[in-house]
Parts: structure tokens; sequence; C-alpha cells
């Protein structure tokens, strides 16, 4: 019986595939191919579906090779996608991309078109000419060439940093909304257990990056054992061979380390299944690509920092902790879990680009009209944290602007950047009013 941490390797191998939606419908073109033929020469076919032997082969053949140049004209596409992310964007969107499913079926469509029309060719003679698969192909081409359109007109659209930003944020807020949802459901009341007793230490055999772990799983094993889970490493985090993975506090007996190992899937990368903190890593990243001296585009960084700011505020309302307690069915603590604050989502959040965009009148301006933004609609708990973050952009604004008139202007805030509606006043020369102590 395969482990858990196996099967979710295989799931994220089939979303990231290429080829296995492909190969589903090459396979169906096959098959429909087949049945048309079987059906050749039905009476209720109308008429104006017959072609001669000569017209049929030159239909077919035209679609075969229709199909090919597609197949390589969307390959293209993939190439310049590629490259596009990797020199603008963030290497870690790719692995979002491979997962598009309109990609994946229009890729599916013209594969499944050739293998209909190629197996339809072997089965032309002179006096049998399959009428309805000839018409079919046809059909097979128009909707692959709607196809086409559709995905040229997504990824046209959403190749810009900006619309990555959203589609990115958005799924970061939904896997935030989950990963609370489920903390909260299996929360122990009472907070931390006792972790007295014997310690057993799991280690990582191959090591990787934890991509994500069967929680259920891992409490219904400790429940089985009557011990406490404690895991090691947070989601995202790297175990080096040999590193521990889990803690195994007291218990009855000492489960096998294999089975504990397989409720905990390692991989070579970070992903986003269960890590809404790898969504807000692939937004800085696009935001310091920007204000990089190759691309020096500030206003793309301004405009990622409008995704920042709304993942943020999930992050703020959801009002996550440093360490979390899963109990079993009933109400025992199993499961010890070190979890992400608000203090580190906000560090990761604006701290390269306050770094590499302090020099930028639009991102200083930016950065204070979101951090302020946040301090009046987060609760009082965020509070703290968002003063030091104004601390922070107070001395780079200070070291970076020497004049007082730049300097009056960087510390303005504006969620434009510039251009945008903003408070003026406080101190002299125009200078607003700092927030914090």
């Amino acid at each position: 019986m395969t482990s858990w941490a196996t099967r979710f390797r295989l799931r994220q191998y089939a979303k990231a595939s290429l080829w296995i939606v492909p190969l589903f419908g090459l396979v169906l073109g096959v098959a429909l191919a087949e049945a048309a033929s079987a059906v050749d020469g039905a009476s209720w076919l109308p008429r104006t579906w017959n072609y001669s032997a000569s017209t049929a082969s030159s239909v077919l053949s035209s679609v075969v090779g229709a199909m090919i140049a597609l197949l390589g004209f969307v390959v293209t596409i993939g190439v310049l996608v590629i490259q596009q992310a990797t020199g603008t964007l963030s290497p870690r969107y790719m692995r979002l991309w491979y997962r598009d499913r309109l990609q994946k079926a229009v890729l599916a469509t013209f594969t499944g078109t050739f293998a209909f029309a190629y197996t339809l060719l072997r089965s032309i003679e002179t006096d049998s000419v399959p009428n309805l698969g000839v018409t079919l192909a046809g059909i097979a081409v128009s909707a692959s060439l709607l196809l086409l359109l559709i995905y040229l007109n997504r990824f046209t659209h959403n190749l810009r940093p900006v619309a990555i930003a959203d589609i990115v944020g958005r799924l970061g807020e939904q896997v935030l909304d989950r990963v609370a949802a489920r903390v909260r459901s299996g929360a122990a009341q009472g907070g931390a257990p006792a972790t007295a007793g014997a310690v057993t230490r799991i280690r990582a055999g191959r090591g990787g990056v934890i991509q994500a772990f069967d929680a259920s799983g891992m409490v219904s094993l400790a429940a089985r054992h009557d011990c406490v889970f404690v895991l090691a490493a947070s989601v995202g985090d790297f175990v080096p061979p040999g590193g521990t993975v889990v803690e195994i506090h007291g218990g009855t007996s000492v489960p096998d380390p294999r089975r504990v190992t397989g409720l905990l899937a390692l991989g070579p990368e970070r992903t986003i299944e269960q890590d809404p903190a790898f969504a807000l890593r692939i937004l800085v990243d696009i935001a310091i690509r920007a204000l990089s001296p190759a691309v020096n585009d500030p206003t793309t960084a301004v405009q990622v920092l409008n995704h920042v700011e709304a993942f943020l505020y999930a992050v703020g309302r959801v009002g996550l902790r440093g360490r979390y307690v899963l109990a079993d069915d009933r109400g025992r603590p199993r499961l010890v879990l070190p979890g992400r604050s608000w203090e580190d989502y906000l560090e990761l959040a604006v701290t390269e680009i306050r770094d590499y965009g302090a020099s930028s009148v639009q991102v200083c301006r930016r950065l204070r009209a979101l951090l302020e933004g946040l301090l009046t609609t987060l609760p009082e708990a965020c509070g703290p944290a968002l003063r030091a973050e104004l601390g922070l952009l107070d001395r780079a604004v200070d070291s970076a602007f020497a004049d007082a008139p730049s300097h009056a202007v960087a510390l303005t805030p504006d969620p434009q950047g510039i251009g945008g509606r903003h408070r003026r006043g406080g101190a002299p020369g125009g200078s607003p009013p700092r927030l914090h102590p």
C-alpha cells in the first residue's frame, strides 16, 4: 500500500505534467475514430456528409498536418512563457503555470484531433469512406481553432506581471483560508500538551523541502500509540538528510518511523498546497525583480504591492499564531505544528521590497500607504509589528533622501506611489506627521 506522501507526490506530478492529459486525448481520438468507422454507412447520416475517397484523404491529411503545426505553435508559446517568467517575473511562478487547465485542454484537443484524423486515414478505400469521421474531423478542427484563440487571449492578458500577481494573490488567499479552517476545526482546547517522557526523533532519509503533511493521519497515528507528535519544521522549510522531521513524546509504543515519514511529503522545492507564504514569496519576487537595475520598473512594484496589501489584510484577519495544537476525537492533544505568525508574513512582504526600493519615491510612498492602511483596518494586535515596519521605512527614507524637499515627498503616503490622493501637513515643509514613536 502506497503512503500518503507517495500519493501526494503522484498528485503533484500529475497536476504539473504537460503530457498526461494530452495522452488521454490521443487515446480518446483513436477510440472515437474507431467508433466513427463502425457507424459508417448508417442510413440516418445526411447525404451532404458523403465524400469521395480523394476528398476525404485530402481533408484528413490537411487536418493531420494542421494539428502538428498547431502543436508546434503552442510549444513555441510555452518557450516564450518560460523566458518571460524566468527573466522578468519569478521562476517560482512556473510551477503554477504548468498546472493551467486550459493549456492542457488545448494540447489534449490538438493531439486528440491528430489521432482521430490519422486513424481514419487508414480506413479510406475506393468504395469505403468514413463520412461521419471526416465531418467530425472538420468539427474538431473548428473547436481546436476556437480553443487556440481563447488560449492566446488568456495568455496575452495573463502574462502581465500585475495579472500574474492577482492570480497568485488570490490562490494564496484560498490556501490561507483552507489551512486556517483546518487548524480551527481540529484545534485542541486548553493550550499546549504536556510533552514529558521519552522523546523519539524521526529523521529524514534523503532530505528535502517539506511540501505538505497529512494532519489527520498524524493525529490518528498519535492517538493509536497514545503519544504526541511535534513537527520539527514548518511547511516550506528545508530538512537536510538525517535532520529531525518529527519528535514523538511519550506513548505506549513507538510508531513505525516509515509510517510517520509516509505522512509527510518532502520534495525538491516548495509548493503552494499547504504553504500560503509561498504565494507571498512569489509576489515579493516579482516586485523586487521589477526594482532591479536591469528592469528598473518601480510602477510594476507598486502595482504588485496592491496585491501584497490584500494578502496581508487576509492574513491579519485570520489571526495566525506561531504554534498550533491539534486534538483527536476525544479532545486530547496529539499534534503540535509550528506556524507562521503575523510578524513573519509582514516581514516577508515588505523587507526586501523596502531594501531594494528605498531609493524609489514611488515605492516608499506606496509602502507607507500600505502600512498605514493596514494599521487602520486590522485588529490592534497587528499594530506593533506595523509600527515597527514604519520605523524601518523611516530610517530607509532618511538614508536615501538627504535633501528636505525629496525627503518630505518620500514620507508622504500615496496608494498610487505618485499621483494618488494623499495627506500633507503636520511638519514644516509639507512633511507628514509620523505615526510611530
